[in-house]
Order: structure tokens, then C-alpha cells, then sequence
């Protein structure tokens, strides 16, 4: 553990204070409403339902009982499938009041819950429908698909989502690259698309209820929308207006480079230090396929930087861009900001690339000479980056930087294995004093970052000023 001083960087200017540039952030009730608006389109599926007779249906016998279920199932499902293209349609305020990490996660909850009910959805129709027509099940299937409007779609919307659900089980996500994935993950679209028609021309709780449809229309049409505005519009808008390129490229360490970007009213753009965007770039082969790199600086003097490292997913090929080289950018997307940062102490841990966001909110927050405490993990010293301009922000900004090396602790841990007979909790206390009154940012691995968590919450940080961001996908 060594602790290195740092010179004002070259172009540093003081921070404005919290709020002066970039998207302001999503007041609290924000986050309650679109949760409460969430559940209540789930309530008011079932409520249709029930005003259709689905209830009185129960008891009807078998078949009629089957095909009720099947019903209220189906429509749990699409209700899922539509609030799940929602949750990840990269809308800003539900953005910034979720953030990243948790809406990925009730996105990968709500369509594991709405596969499984779609599934459930398909059997229960058929045989309730084989029941209530006394036929083999093989042959109601053949006679829905072939015959019932919209039910082929259907089946290849159903494909296409089962397809989705297969590579997004954590061992398939294993072993397929990220670009794969992602590619395959937007047959959700195309799955939802598929099943509307369906839905349309043959639903009993569409065609026979006005409600119903005002209803179906309604959820669609917002689920269409934000994709249309927020994942198509405003990309396009940001792109034509910024017009980015590459300006030059910088090795940082083994694997790891820093590519600085200029373009047109850069100071126009709504980024803050420690978000990060979708980068597409125009070099060749596999453009198409987007990445998601924070930046390592915000725009200042009509440049931004972001740096990556080399993860074997496509990332090398930043070592190699041209200058001049076209970029295209989604965003800015994360929470790891200043949003909420009220002044006093700051303390960050960053493990490997985790420095990229944390070194440009070192730059930019407004902490008093001081005040700010960096803890880097790394497995060796060549791995560590930006050492000249970690030691210029000692310099100028009285920032400490205490570099923990070596290989990782036999125990989940956010100490490297030499400490690892040091409580966790205990070593944050002592690198990292008054922690329990600091706002602490904490950026790398999932499960480095989960320990690091831990350890600041037993440390006694409020969780309020416990801001974290998790590289995984």
C-alpha cells in the first residue's frame, strides 16, 4: 500500500459546483410514480380480465378454467414484455432515477417472469382449447398456428423471445461475446413486434372490451414511442449535431487506451463526469455493434477522452483507430455523478478500468483542497494508469491516492490477497479517514464492487452517499 502525492493537470479548471451542467437529476418521486405506474398496469390487466368473465370461468370446468388461465397468464405476459422494452428504451428520467445496474436488473427479472408466463400462456390454451374441442393437443397446436389470424407470428415472436431467454441465462451470457449477445438480445423487438397481431385480431380481452383496446393501444404505443424517441430520434439528433471523431489515440498501460474525441459544441453536450455512452466506430467490419465506455474526461477545450481496456470483446480494436475516424454515441446514460454530492470529504475505490469514471469526477466535483482520498486496486503497478495526471491532481488538488497491488484475496474481498488478514471494513477505515462522513464512489468488477459496498455500509457510510457503478452485461 503506498500513498503518492500529485501537479495541477494541464487545462484544469475549477469545478462548477453540483448541477451547473449536464441533465439534472430526477427528483425522488419520479422513481415511486413509475413504480406505482408499473404495478398499476399489471392491476389493471387483471381487472379486465376479471370484467370478462375470467373469474366465472374458473368454475366452468376443465377446459373453460384452463383457457382462463391461459388467458390472464398471456396477458401478464405481454404486460411484462411491454414494461420490460420500457425499463431499457434509455428514457432519462427513469435513467436517472433508477440508474443502469438497477434497471438492468428488473429488465433481466421482468422477462425471465414474462417468458415463463408466456410459456405457461401456450400450454394452458392449447389444452384447454383440446379439451373444450375433444382433440389431440399436437393437433389444436397445428390448427391455431395454420388457421387462427395472427397465431403464425405468434409463433415466431415466440422464438424469437425463447431465444432471447436462452442466451441471457448467466452460463450462455458466459460464453458468448458481448457484441453477440447484444445482437441476439434485440430479438426481443422483434419478438414483441410479432405478437401483437396476435393479440389484435384473436384476444378475447382485446377485441371485445373498448377499454381493452384503449388500454392494449395505450401501452404499445408508449412501449413503441420511447423506442422510436429515446433509442432511435434523439441518437441521431446528438450525432448529427456533434459530429464526433477521433482525435487521437494514447496507450495508458498493457491493453488499456485512452482515445480523445473532438467534435462540434462539445460544451452543448448533457454528460457529467462518471456517465458513460454506447460507442459505434466507423473504421470497418462490426461498426454496428456498440460498446459501452465511460468517459475519462468530460468535454473541456472542445475535447473528451474516454479510455478502454482490452477485454477481447472487440475493445482492442480502440488501439488502433485513426484519427478522423467517424464516431457515433448513444447516451449519456449512468448515475455515478455528482448529483447528490453536498461538499465535504470524498473517497472513491476503482479496480482496474474502474478508474475510467472516477478519475474525471476527481477532476470535476467540487471537494476543498484535501479533501479527496483515491484507493486503486490493481493486480501490478504497470497496470495502474494516468500516474501523471493522478500525481498532478495531488499536486494541485491536495488529492490522495493510495495504490493497493497484487493478486486478489483468497476470500470475496476488495483488499488484495497480502491484506487479506485486515477486515475489510477496518482497512477503509484506516486508508481513508473520516470515511463514515464522506461521499464514497465506488467503480470496477461485479463482485469487487459488491464487496467494496459491503465494507463502506459496515464502515458506517450512509447509504444515501454510497454511489456505485458495476462493469458487467
Amino acid at each position: 500500500m503506498t500513498a503518492t502525492a500529485l501537479p495541477r493537470p494541464p487545462g484544469h479548471h475549477q469545478a462548477p459546483p453540483p448541477g451547473a451542467a449536464g441533465p439534472r437529476p430526477a427528483p425522488r418521486w419520479y422513481g415511486d410514480a413509475a413504480g406505482t405506474l408499473a404495478w398499476l398496469t399489471l392491476l389493471a390487466v387483471t381487472v379486465l380480465w376479471v370484467h370478462g368473465g375470467g373469474v366465472q370461468q374458473l368454475a366452468g370446468g376443465a377446459a373453460q378454467a384452463l383457457s382462463s388461465l391461459g388467458r390472464i397468464t398471456g396477458l401478464w405476459a405481454s404486460d411484462l414484455l411491454l414494461l420490460q422494452v420500457l425499463l431499457m428504451a434509455r428514457i432519462p428520467l427513469v435513467e436517472r432515477a433508477f440508474g443502469q445496474d438497477r434497471l438492468a436488473r428488473w429488465h433481466r427479472w421482468t422477462g425471465f417472469a414474462s417468458f415463463h408466463l408466456m410459456a405457461a400462456h401456450i400450454v394452458l390454451i392449447v389444452v384447454g382449447y383440446a379439451l373444450a374441442g375433444r382433440a389431440n393437443v399436437l393437433a389444436e397446436v397445428w390448427d391455431m398456428v395454420t388457421t387462427y389470424p395472427g397465431m403464425l407470428l405468434a409463433a415466431g415472436g415466440t422464438a424469437a423471445l425463447a431465444l432471447v431467454a436462452a442466451t441471457s441465462v448467466r452460463a450462455a451470457r458466459r460464453r458468448l461475446r458481448y457484441e453477440s449477445w447484444h445482437l441476439l438480445h434485440l430479438y426481443a423487438y422483434l419478438g414483441a413486434g410479432l405478437a401483437l397481431p396476435h393479440q389484435l385480431w384473436t384476444g378475447t380481452d382485446f377485441v371485445s372490451s373498448a377499454p381493452a383496446r384503449l388500454f392494449w393501444w395505450t401501452l404499445y404505443g408508449a412501449a413503441a414511442g420511447a423506442v422510436v424517441v429515446w433509442r432511435l430520434a434523439l441518437p441521431a439528433y446528438r450525432n448529427l449535431r456533434h459530429r464526433l471523431v477521433v482525435s487521437h489515440v494514447v496507450p495508458e498501460g498493457p491493453g488499456l487506451t485512452s482515445v480523445y474525441l473532438r467534435g462540434r459544441d462539445l460544451d452543448r453536450l448533457p454528460v457529467r463526469a462518471g456517465q458513460f455512452f454506447q460507442w459505434r466506430f466507423l473504421d470497418g467490419p462490426g461498426w454496428s455493434r456498440a460498446h459501452p465506455y465511460s468517459l475519462s474526461a468530460t468535454p473541456r477545450d472542445g475535447l473528451m477522452r474516454i479510455t478502454v481496456k482490452d477485454l477481447g470483446d472487440g475493445s482492442a480494436r480502440a488501439a488502433s483507430l485513426e484519427p478522423g475516424t467517424r464516431v457515433l454515441v448513444e447516451g449519456p446514460y449512468g448515475t455515478l455523478t455528482g448529483e447528490s454530492y453536498t461538499g465535504g470529504p470524498v473517497v472513491m475505490l476503482a479496480c482496474g478500468v474502474g478508474i475510467t469514471p472516477l478519475i474525471a469526477l476527481l477532476r470535476d466535483l467540487p471537494y476543498a483542497p484535501g479533501e479527496a482520498t483515491l484507493i486503486y486496486r490493481a493486480r501490478s503497478e504497470r497496470e495502474m494508469a494516468f500516474g501523471e495526471e493522478l500525481r498532478s491532481l495531488a499536486e494541485a488538488r491536495g488529492v490522495r491516492v493510495v495504490h493497493l497491488l497484487g493478486p486478489r484475496a483468497g476470500r470475496p474481498s476488495w483488499l488484495p490477497g497480502h491484506l487479506s488478514y485486515v477486515g475489510d471494513a477496518d482497512a477503509l477505515r484506516r486508508m481513508a479517514r473520516p470515511v463514515e462522513d464522506a461521499h464514497v464512489y465506488i467503480c470496477g468488477p461485479r463482485e469487487w464492487t459488491a464487496a467494496a459496498r459491503s465494507a463502506a455500509l459496515e464502515a458506517g457510510v450512509r447509504p444515501g452517499r454510497l454511489h456505485t457503478e458495476r462493469f458487467a452485461w
